[in-house]
């Protein structure tokens, strides 16, 4: 199961069909499930919501700023190779203040998608199509280009 565990709800109808689309694209080829827990202006208490939905035993991948770069091809690749040994992978995105240090020693990884920063919905959409891409990479489906 492919998990994204994400801080705050999506206002934006806009982004939601986005989302919603890319969703059942990627369920035809492996579960997954958006996991949102309420945002807050505490720091510690949306970090400590974040604690409650991540399983330890998840390979757990945070997306940061600061983490591992991939391309289209090399990041299939690795999603591949992730599912071989791991049979849930937690992609977790962070609310406007990242994430705490706590939940970043739970991760096994960071991967960032640029030095730039999106809107918290328009990169839940930008992550849920780079996973759709894998799959198509992964089926040797055309779409990738």
């Amino acid at each position: 199961m492919i998990k994204i565990i994400c801080v705050g709800k999506i206002k934006e109808n806009y982004l939601n069909e986005l989302i919603n689309d890319y969703q059942k694209r990627i369920n035809k080829y492996h579960k997954l499930e958006i996991i949102e827990v309420k945002d807050n202006d505490n720091f510690q208490m949306e970090t400590s919501n974040l604690l409650k939905v991540i399983n330890p035993k998840d390979y757990n991948i945070a997306l940061s700023i600061n983490g591992l770069t991939f391309d289209s091809l090399s990041f299939s690749h690795h999603i591949e190779e992730l599912f071989i040994h791991h049979s849930n992978i937690a992609f977790i995105i962070g609310g406007s203040n990242g994430l705490d240090q706590s939940i970043l020693d739970l991760c096994h990884e960071k991967i960032s998608f640029s030095n730039l920063t999106f809107p918290h919905g328009l990169f839940r959409g930008i992550l849920l199509e780079q996973i759709y891409r894998s799959f198509k990479i992964m089926n040797n489906e055309s779409y990738h280009k």
